[in-house]
């Protein structure tokens, strides 16, 4: 009877997990983004009508990181911090899950909805 409880248990935490990341890794429809460091926004663009080019923003510590804009879709990719996490993320996709760098402060993500 336990292992019945610990069975069932453990099915109902996993089909919770399996839905969490559906909805949190849905791919977004929002088209603008905003690039933020520090809590100062630096830029606010249409992915829609965004040209491909390389964006570098220079930190405060002398570091930087690339973000590219390519075929509509927006990544980070070069930096100089130690970690590489932000590199790793790869493209922006959710809403839930923005590009960050920590050690820049540097935030991708798509802008919030005006009211």
């Amino acid at each position: 009877m336990k292992n019945r409880k610990i069975l069932i248990a453990a099915i109902l935490v996993f089909l919770v997990s399996v839905c969490l990341s559906v909805f949190i890794l849905r791919h977004s429809d929002k088209q603008i983004i905003e690039i933020v460091q520090d809590g100062e926004l630096l830029y606010t663009f249409d992915l829609n009508d965004a040209e491909d080019r390389v964006i570098r923003i220079s930190a405060p510590d002398g570091g930087y990181n690339l973000v590219q804009i390519q075929n509509g879709t927006i990544c980070i990719s070069e930096a100089d911090c130690p970690d590489q996490t932000c590199v790793n993320t790869g493209v922006l996709k959710s809403d839930y899950l923005p590009i960050v760098c920590l050690p820049h402060k540097l935030i991708v993500r798509f802008a919030e909805e005006e009211s």
